[in-house]
């Protein structure tokens, strides 16, 4: 997103309303950006300590996933990437599908394996790390 559209989009009230679809309908409905599969992840807030939920794109290698915090690119992390960090037990729903991971931020090899899974997953992640300074943090989400 670019120019006035960038300013007038509101990222908070769209992933409240693809969670609330995703939730709806039992995974059945909203599954998709772009195109693209998405999961949802509900944790806890950083600081509140109250229930967060968001979508992301779904980022899997059969098992685990991933968790992108390219925020389209921003110069900073999204919200959810500094409640992860603080509260890393997550539930992810993928469709109807809902289970309980452990997330730890993926660095070296790990980080640029789950990197090259996420692109192929979501090619629009390649654009977004050229529009940062950051190197998007990618975390990995192990079964408990």
């Amino acid at each position: 997103m670019s120019g006035s559209n960038e300013s007038s989009f509101d990222i908070k009230q769209f992933s409240a309303d693809q969670v609330r679809r995703y939730e709806a309908s039992g995974g059945t409905d909203g599954r998709t950006v772009r195109g693209r599969p998405v999961v949802v992840v509900t944790g806890r807030g950083a600081r509140s300590n109250q229930v967060r939920k968001f979508p992301v794109m779904r980022v899997t290698d059969g098992t685990r996933y991933a968790l992108v915090a390219s925020l389209g690119g921003s110069a900073k992390n999204p919200v959810w990437y500094h409640n992860v960090l603080a509260h890393p037990d997550v539930t992810l729903q993928d469709g109807p599908d809902v289970r309980e991971y452990t997330a730890h931020l993926a660095e070296g090899r790990e980080r640029e394996e789950w990197w090259a899974r996420a692109v192929e997953a979501y090619p629009d992640y390649a654009e977004y790390q050229t529009r940062t300074d950051r190197v998007i943090p990618v975390f990995v989400l192990d079964p408990r």
